[in-house]
């Protein structure tokens, strides 16, 4: 099978290139930003990918992805960005406007499957922790940039579809994403450049909404679904989540740090200042997403796929927390190292992470 993938060296591409590799028979284009430097110790799971460097965000990129896309059984569309937290204009192009492209690009292709990943940020607000199923709306959460992308993605998809495409396409919900290699990667995205790794093990107390509850997926996990969707050439929509839910408590616990109750109301304006003043790099809107989205019901992907999580959700938290203390990396340019020094480095020469410029 060829299979294209979008977002190819990041936290989820990182896991589906090794799944891809151990399967065998499989020919791999790598679409991204920045491609991995060749080496002679370089992975064999990166070693036999076909890397296609391409910039969703720019309108440019469409013969890229046309050429890209010729002769594909499939195409797994994961690319998505994080930050500058305060550039939402580009987060969007890139998030939306590339989906957009790619959508264009398979249509032009008539690539015979899309796999699109979304994520349970695309839900609309919880009424309660009953899990729901595919079914609920996805119309996001306002206040989330990330949120609302998600959502304005699946509205693109929804077009796509009414207007009769031969394309399969298929779209994942997964809760957070996780894995130990993401480390360095989680910590440039959500922690002051200054701050290292390890101070996570001084960490004395967890002030958050005790109500606070998260589903979780390991990045293997959610790797096994899409080769399962491949395989089976499944459409339509399936949640991914791990038991049991992330709560407040559990957190404290895999963190060593004592629960303070912080309702999510008092937080928030803490939270929106100091990102506003640079103090930190999370936008508040990940707290909003973090307090109303919905567990889910995965219940459809066991049916129909036949899948089930192998790593449970405080594994996966717990995972995730000790590649942070550790700066655990990857050998793509995604899931490079990170030093503070690295990071003092790079602030000097292109600002704050929440606003550099892409080069």
């Amino acid at each position: 099978m060829r299979v294209v993938v979008t977002g190819a060296s990041g936290n989820v591409g990182s896991a589906l290139l090794r799944r891809l590799h151990a399967d065998g028979g499989h020919q791999v284009v790598g679409l991204v930003r920045r491609t991995p430097e060749p080496t002679d110790d370089v992975p064999p799971h990166l070693a036999a990918v076909d890397w296609v460097p391409v910039d969703l965000s720019r309108e440019g990129s469409a013969p890229t992805l046309w050429q890209a896309f010729e002769g594909a059984d499939a195409v797994v569309h994961l690319a998505w960005g994080f930050q500058p937290s305060h550039d939402t204009a580009y987060l969007e192009e890139l998030g939306t406007g590339g989906t957009r492209r790619v959508l264009d690009a398979v249509a032009a292709a008539d690539v015979p499957h899309l796999v699109h990943m979304s994520s349970v940020g695309a839900y609309s607000a919880k009424r309660d922790d009953r899990p729901v199923d595919e079914s609920w709306p996805t119309d996001g959460i306002p206040t989330s940039w990330y949120s609302r992308s998600k959502a304005a993605a699946e509205r693109l998809l929804d077009a796509h579809e009414r207007a009769g495409t031969t394309t399969v396409l298929t779209r994942l919900r997964p809760g957070i994403v996780g894995q130990r290699s993401a480390g360095s990667a989680l910590l440039r995205y959500g922690v002051p450049g200054f701050v290292p790794g390890r101070a996570l093990s001084l960490l004395p107390v967890l002030p958050v909404d005790r109500g606070l509850t998260i589903p979780l997926v390991h990045s293997d996990d959610v790797a096994d679904a899409i080769v399962r969707v491949l395989d089976r050439k499944a459409a339509g929509a399936f949640n991914l989540a791990a038991e049991p839910p992330l709560t407040a408590a559990r957190m404290a616990e895999v963190l060593g740090a004592r629960l303070v109750h912080v309702p999510s109301g008092v937080l928030r304006p803490v939270v929106a200042a100091s990102w506003k003043v640079h103090l930190q790099q999370v936008d508040p809107g990940w707290l909003d997403m973090g307090s109303t989205v919905p567990l889910l019901d995965c219940g459809r992907a066991f049916r129909e796929l036949g899948w089930t999580p192998t790593v449970d959700a405080m594994t996966v938290f717990r995972e995730v927390v000790d590649g942070m203390r550790d700066t655990a990396s990857d050998r793509t340019p995604v899931l490079r190292p990170r030093t503070v020094l690295g990071q003092a480095r790079e602030a000097l020469r292109r600002g704050p992470v929440s606003e550099r410029q892409r080069p």
